[in-house]
């Protein structure tokens, strides 16, 4: 059984920065593609970055690129998102998910992931 926590979530103003991370516990890490995804009140849960097993792949969703980067730390079995020039929009709670494949075929489909951390607030004002 994978266990997975996020931390990091904060306040912060627009155009600061934020790391979170996901501890994972269980399971062999390496061989499971990490993602992150973020759900705002009254929408569906979105994908926003992910890394394949060995941190050789990644994928962002198209807001994103350029201002948050994924990695991943296999030996401290950890994956990090940091988030830079962060804006009002991208206000959510921020979920950690793991895939039981080292490579998912569909990045963007919370159905590619089958372990969930309990997520971690993210709010930036304006």
């Amino acid at each position: 059984q994978v266990h997975l926590v996020e931390s990091g979530g904060g306040l912060v103003q627009a155009g600061a920065s934020l790391k979170l991370s996901c501890a994972a516990s269980g399971g062999t890490f390496s061989t499971n593609a990490m993602a992150w995804f973020r759900q705002a009140p009254g929408t569906r849960r979105e994908f926003v970055a992910g890394i394949s097993g060995s941190g050789g792949g990644t994928m962002y969703e198209e807001s994103v690129k350029g201002r948050f980067t994924i990695s991943r730390d296999n030996a401290e079995r950890t994956v990090y998102l940091q988030m830079n020039t962060l804006k009002p929009e991208d206000t959510a709670v921020y979920y950690c998910a793991g895939s039981i494949d080292p490579y998912p075929e569909t990045w963007f489909s919370s159905r590619a992931y089958k372990f969930w951390g309990q997520g971690t607030q993210v709010t930036v004002s304006s």
